[in-house]
């Protein structure tokens, strides 16, 4: 393979069609569902898909086909199928994005809007610019790179999905309905994920799982005079609050529940120190005047946030505005609860012991409920193949000048622990261009073209490797 036809080929597109086609895409204002529940209707994703379809079957890449999938009452799929090139190994690729998008979500900057693309100081502005619009084009470019510059792929199919930012609701069951098409899986490559920098090449290893309930205690049928009430009857926060520290010691925040802790892979912990050590991963955060982080250890920092359990309140019900709260001992306490799990717990475990915890021999023998109790399980990638770290520190060095780095992000994608459970021995490659300030998911969304063409080079060298290995 030529490398530098490769990087010449995948900077002219990324100059000219594709750059030219993604900011067309995003004047397409594809609402994920979640966000507009008349999508069919509307049919932005439709044509969002559409768009993307028109390019990718314009393109020159011998043998490959586009087909959008859509079953019935679900949200469409688009695929771009390209047969093997003087390949040996006998899996099929999978190269992931999705195609739909955040809302606006406020007011943006002068000149810039959520559905008008701008090219300035090398970043291309619009929402789903950079989340996740570029994901299907950096796929085709690396592929037409790789022919250009006589390079070898296993079969690749790239599959884009348009229910993401809803949580992938529909994913499971196109990953069940083209499971024999796709065939033996050995390699997912996901370009949807963000790095701390814009400066060497990004890999996710790991994600949080979820589970969340909303937790109601119940003392009275009606509010009562404090004075009346109080001392004779638990306040409904007491209850709460002791049935809280059965799962949380509120001074230090770590979990009491065993089903709620996991012992740390110490190849994540190696990958999390040598990030450390180079004053990456430092937090950036809006802190309050005084305030401190949980720890003086960054590495710990970093734990905390990708390998810990972590609980917060993030809603409330039953307790009146400060200037409307009288004295009144209040018949309930509603709070809304979101743990954040370790990548490999079990969440649906997780979520019974949290349950249990909460429910029994409550005190008081307080009326205790609770709804909306959902759980999502995290993902950790499987052990690095010898022939992907050795193609990585190659890429590395030749396309970055850095070398790569890894990292857990505290967040969930449900899409990457559907790719885990569908295909647990397959090698995973999750990067993506997106970094600091890049203002996914909130006005002034962006993606840094430089670090695009760089992402695009890495994808189609790791394919050449993979054909072979």
């Amino acid at each position: 393979m030529d490398e530098r036809v490769v990087r010449e080929t995948v900077h002219r597109l990324w100059s000219r069609e594709a750059l030219e086609s993604l900011a067309e895409f995003v004047a397409i204002p594809a609402l994920s569902p979640a966000f507009d529940s008349g999508w069919a209707a509307t049919r932005h994703i439709h044509a969002a898909v559409e768009h993307v379809r028109s390019y990718l079957e314009a393109r020159n890449i011998a043998g490959a086909t586009a087909e959008v999938v859509e079953l019935p009452g679900r949200t469409p799929v688009l695929l771009l199928d390209v047969p093997a090139r003087a390949a040996t190994n006998p899996e099929t690729v999978v190269i992931y994005g999705h195609l739909d998008k955040q809302p606006a979500a406020g007011d943006w900057s002068p000149g810039l809007g959520p559905w008008t693309p701008v090219v300035k100081d090398e970043r291309l502005y619009g929402r789903g610019a950079g989340d996740d619009g570029y994901a299907g084009y950096a796929a085709a470019a690396a592929l037409e790179a790789l022919h250009a510059a006589g390079g070898s792929h296993a079969r690749t199919v790239v599959l884009l999905e348009t229910g993401e930012e809803s949580g992938s609701p529909d994913f499971a069951a196109y990953l069940e309905h083209l499971s024999a098409r796709l065939g033996r899986v050995g390699l997912v490559i996901c370009l949807d994920t963000a790095g701390a920098d814009y400066e060497r090449l990004w890999l996710a290893t790991s994600l949080r799982g979820i589970a969340f309930l909303d937790l109601t205690v119940r003392v009275l049928t009606s509010g009562v005079h404090s004075g009346h009430g109080s001392g004779l009857v638990p306040s409904s926060f007491r209850v709460l609050r002791a049935l809280l520290d059965r799962i949380e010691d509120a001074r230090t925040g770590l979990m009491k529940l065993p089903e709620l802790s996991v012992e740390i892979p110490a190849e994540r912990l190696a990958e999390i120190r040598a990030a450390v050590e180079e004053g990456l991963l430092t937090p950036q955060l809006p802190l309050a005047d005084g305030v401190r982080f949980t720890s003086d250890d960054p590495v710990e920092l970093v734990l905390n946030n990708t390998w810990r359990t972590t609980l917060s309140v993030t809603g409330a019900d039953g307790l009146p505005p400060i200037l409307d709260a009288g004295n009144v001992l209040r018949p309930y306490t509603s709070l809304k609860l979101s743990f954040r799990l370790p990548p490999t717990v079990d969440a649906g475990t997780a979520l019974q012991a949290i349950e249990k915890a909460l429910t029994t021999d409550v005190p008081s023998g307080a009326r205790v409920e609770i709804a909306r109790a959902e759980a999502a399980d995290g993902w950790a990638a499987t052990p690095r193949a010898p022939w992907l770290a050795a193609t990585l520190d190659a890429v590395s060095d030749e396309v970055f000048g850095k070398p790569w780095r890894a990292l857990g992000l505290g967040g969930t994608i449900p899409f990457l622990g559907l790719f885990g459970r569908a295909y647990p021995d397959a090698q995973f490659v999750v990067t993506g261009p997106r970094g600091p300030g890049n203002n996914a998911h909130v006005p002034d969304e962006w993606l840094h073209l430089d670090q695009t063409e760089r992402v695009t080079e890495a994808v189609a060298r790791i394919l050449h490797a993979h054909a072979t290995a």
